[in-house]
C-alpha cells in the first residue's frame, strides 16, 4: 500500500510538471499567464488523488488535510521570474474561486514544498458543473509595493 501512494504522490507531482511545462509551451494558454515580470501557473486537480496519502506524508497533511466532502479541488499556483526562470518563494499569495457570475471563497494558498520545489496551494470546493469558474489570485512578493492580480478562468474536463 505504501508503495502504491509513493507511486500516486510521484504520479500527481508529475503530472503538475507536466502541466506547468504544457501551460509554458503554449502562450495561449488559460493556466499560465505573465503580469509585471511574474510567471503565474495555475493548476487544479481533484482531491481524491491525494486521498490515501498516508498521515505521517506532509502531502497528506499540507493545508489541514484533504477536506471531506464532494467536489473538493486542490489549487495551485507555482512562480516564476520571467526573464530570469527562476522560482519565486517567499510570495503571500491568496486566491478567489467563484463560478463566473456568483459570489465565491477566498483563501491563503499555503507555502508548499514538494519535491524541493515552492509551490502554494489550498482546497477549494468547484461542484461539477457546466458553468466555468473563475480563479483571482493575488500575489504579494517581498519587497515589492505593487500588488500582482492575475485571473483565469477555469472549465472542468468533461468525461
Amino acid at each position: 500500500m505504501k508503495r502504491v501512494t509513493s507511486c500516486l504522490l510521484h504520479s500527481l507531482l508529475a503530472a503538475s510538471l507536466f502541466l506547468f511545462a504544457a501551460a509554458a509551451a503554449a502562450a495561449d494558454s488559460n493556466l499560465h499567464k505573465v503580469v509585471n515580470g511574474v510567471s503565474i501557473y495555475l493548476g487544479v486537480f481533484p482531491a481524491e488523488m491525494i486521498l490515501g496519502q498516508p498521515r505521517p506524508r506532509a502531502e497528506a497533511q499540507m493545508h489541514g488535510g484533504v477536506p471531506a466532502g464532494e467536489h473538493r479541488y486542490h489549487v495551485t499556483v507555482a512562480l516564476f521570474d520571467n526573464a530570469a526562470g527562476k522560482r519565486i518563494t517567499g510570495a503571500q499569495v491568496k486566491a478567489s474561486v467563484s463560478e463566473i457570475g456568483l459570489s465565491g471563497v477566498q483563501k491563503k494558498l499555503e507555502h508548499m514544498l514538494i519535491a524541493g520545489a515552492v509551490s502554494y496551494g489550498n482546497y477549494f470546493a468547484m461542484a461539477a458543473t457546466s458553468n466555468p469558474y473563475r480563479i483571482q489570485v493575488r500575489i504579494e512578493l517581498p519587497g515589492v509595493a505593487d500588488v500582482i492580480e492575475a485571473q483565469f478562468d477555469y472549465q472542468h474536463a468533461r468525461a
